[in-house]
């Protein structure tokens, strides 16, 4: 999924985890929060152990927006998503 915001950006978001419970819901909200924003972008799953660690995470999952970490070592609700998509 991929479309432009509408400042002509891209949005780019990467779940980091190896596929754990956690990593599907951490999933599972942020498409929820980005319908209920009406954006789209990109959405990347992360499992290599040695590219989680250039993000610096020591505990998944962790959730990066634009290249930033957001939060790791806890599935964070829709709503606070929703802030770090603004």
């Amino acid at each position: 999924m991929g479309l432009s915001l509408s400042k002509g950006l891209k949005m780019k978001i990467e779940i980091l985890g190896i596929g754990c419970s956690k990593c599907k819901t951490l999933e599972e909200n942020v498409k929820k929060a980005l319908v209920e924003l009406n954006i789209h972008a990109d959405i990347f799953k992360v499992d290599e152990i040695h590219k989680i660690i250039e993000y610096g995470v020591i505990a998944a999952p962790a959730l990066v927006v634009d290249g930033e970490v957001k939060c790791s070592g806890r599935v964070p609700y829709t709503e606070e998503i929703k802030k770090w998509l603004k």
